[in-house]
């Protein structure tokens, strides 16, 4: 493995300095200084802060009134699916299999974070993209992921998942995202916004609907973003503008703040008045929400991958039982598909083909046969 030119974790999370990965930004030289740090800006400037011709292109996760605002106006069920790396395979299975049950329904909002984002443009616009979900996790493996090389923000470099999102994320499925959202559908994928401390919701249909080069380069941006694992994966830098002043943000995987999105966090406590304009929520979960034993390789990248997934697992458990409350408040029906501790194959590495084939298979049987969402799914 390379070597970087200074710790990775402390220069992805901490200093921020230098932004492997290009920007989206007509004005990118205008963000960063002569000696390649970030130009500087205040919180307001944060706040005020817009992709530049795309004006609701992205809104804060905790920000009541812009969800609102955003949401469709007519209610309709409403899809959340999760990060969870490899075990996204288990969501692609449960969307084919209950695509073949044929009571799929055609979700009216359908959010994601990390590997919940690379599905969700594909779930969003319906079963005739099925087996581009199927091959995605069937055929797939590391190297399609990311090189084993350090950058001087990550202990792995994503340039492959990079070329994997710009050859599907095509412009023609960018323009089918586009007519979706015309007819009052959305799609938004969820990041994490460093110098914020905030999460950031990205309307994807509202960025498609700008239909040029640059909103093809910010679709496939955000995607990456939502997926760039902290201290794993290099951030993502994103630039707007603020009263004519270019912005560079740093952006991270959404998971970070929760492993899945349906509502602000206002809706989950119970502060938030208005109700989700949901007919149903569905929740796909890519985890066990039990813990799982096993003996942990003494490795750097062993270590942290271990420590995500405690993390995610345990703000899964949290995030899904807020979730259910929220939605029996609104009288909502409500539902979530996790894997189940049965499946008790174990992945022989960072995406494990023969693992994730297996997974996916459990999930396409458990969509078939109507089981997915059966242990969790709640009536008004």
């Amino acid at each position: 493995m390379k070597r970087g030119t200074q710790n990775p974790i402390l220069a992805g999370l901490l200093a921020l300095t230098v932004i492997l990965t290009s920007p989206v930004g007509v004005r990118a030289a205008e963000c960063m200084s002569a000696d390649g740090m970030r130009i500087p800006f205040t919180l307001d400037e944060q706040n005020a802060a817009q992709i530049p011709g795309i004006k609701n292109a992205r809104f804060f996760a905790d920000d009541v009134g812009a969800f609102l605002e955003a949401a469709p106006k007519k209610p309709g069920p409403w899809l959340a699916i999760s990060g969870g790396g490899a075990d996204g395979a288990y969501s692609a299975g449960v969307l084919n299999g209950w695509t073949a049950k044929g009571d799929r329904p055609d979700f009216s909002v359908i959010t994601g974070i990390s590997t919940g984002a690379a599905i969700a443009p594909f779930a969003f616009l319906g079963p005739a993209y099925d087996g581009v979900l199927r091959e995605n996790y069937t055929t797939i493996n590391a190297g399609d992921i990311f090189e084993d090389a350090e950058t001087d923000q990550s202990l792995l470099d994503t340039w492959p998942l990079k070329d994997l999102i710009s050859r599907q994320a095509t412009s023609e499925i960018v323009k089918a995202v586009a007519a979706e959202h015309r007819k009052g559908r959305r799609l938004y994928v969820v990041t994490a916004n460093l110098d914020s401390e905030r999460r950031v919701v990205w309307d994807m249909g509202a960025i498609a609907t700008k239909g040029d080069e640059t909103a093809l380069a910010l679709f496939r941006d955000v995607i990456l973003a939502s997926s760039a694992v902290p201290g794993l994966f290099p951030p993502v830098a994103i630039d707007l503008e603020a009263n004519g002043k270019c912005i560079r943000e740093v952006h991270i995987d959404g998971s970070v703040g929760g492993p899945f999105y349906v509502g602000p966090a206002a809706w989950l406590d119970g502060a938030m008045t208005a109700k989700l304009p949901a007919s149903a929520i569905y929740v796909l979960l890519n985890a066990k929400k039990g813990p799982h034993f096993e003996i942990v390789q003494q490795n750097v990248l062993t270590l942290l991958g271990r420590a995500i997934s405690i993390s995610l697992k345990t703000s899964g458990r949290v995030d899904s039982e807020l979730s259910a409350a929220a939605a029996k408040r609104d009288g909502t029906p409500f539902g979530i598909a996790s894997i189940g501790d049965d499946f008790t194959d174990i992945s022989q590495g960072a995406f494990d083909g023969v693992y994730m084939k297996k997974l996916f298979l459990r999930g396409e049987e458990e969509g078939k046969a109507g089981r997915a969402f059966r242990s969790r799914f709640l009536t008004q």
